[in-house]
């Protein structure tokens, strides 16, 4: 039994599709600031790293940081 955190980042775009592409980055930097976040996504967008089923990414349209803690109240026998 144990409690445990974790943070992720997720970065939400647009697409060419009119829809959205999220990624996720789990155990980020310390301290990164909001302009260190959106200079990668441009840079993401700009490069064209990924390709969506809905198109090429166009825009930013959302940053979270989520931050889950998890207290795991059980932990079955041992065989």
């Amino acid at each position: 039994m144990a409690i445990t955190t974790t943070k992720v980042i997720k970065l939400v775009f647009t697409t060419a599709g009119d829809k959205t592409f999220a990624l996720s980055i789990t155990d980020p930097k310390e301290n990164l600031s909001k302009d260190d976040i959106v200079a990668v996504m441009n840079t993401i967008i700009e490069k064209n790293i990924f390709l969506s089923s809905s198109g090429a990414l166009t825009g930013i349209q959302d940053i979270r940081i989520v931050n889950t803690t998890t207290n795991d109240l059980f932990d079955p026998p041992q065989a």
